[in-house]
């Protein structure tokens, strides 16, 4: 097969399937529980190494989230999340989970509202500082 470079066509643009994410953080059980018993994360693997609780694989549906217990090798006081933020979308409605995530202790940044481009959202924080949000076709 002849390179892209000899025949002058452009690269194939990325087509993805999915996207997961691994976000390291500060304490691995206070975000384990804040992902599964807030949020409604489900743990779907837990990685050990050397006896110990070193990562947490969690799932929602088909979305994937690893988080890390941060090693302090970048010091422990280096900002997690700032600046990045996480979009779930579902079909589920999000008035609902959002009652459900309060109901749990969990705190909204904002209360699902609808958006012009066709979505009802709503935003929390995790406890590193990582941003969510939590979205959903509104019904015209």
């Amino acid at each position: 097969m002849p390179d892209r470079a000899d025949t002058g066509a452009a690269p194939a643009s990325l087509r993805a399937r999915s996207l997961q994410a691994s976000l390291t953080v500060k304490d691995l059980d206070k975000s384990l529980a804040w992902y599964r018993d807030v949020v409604g994360f489900e743990v779907d693997r837990k990685h050990e190494r050397e006896g110990r609780l070193r990562a947490v694989s969690l799932r929602a549906g088909d979305v994937r989230i690893l988080i890390n217990q941060d090693d302090g090798a970048k010091g422990w006081d280096r900002a997690k999340g700032e600046g990045f933020s996480l979009q779930i979308t579902t079909e589920q409605h999000v008035d609902e989970i959002a009652k459900s995530i309060k109901q749990r202790g969990g705190t909204l940044e904002s209360e699902p509202a609808d958006m012009p481009w066709g979505a009802r959202i709503f935003r929390l924080r995790d406890p590193d500082g990582f941003k969510l949000t939590i979205s959903s076709a509104h019904a015209a």
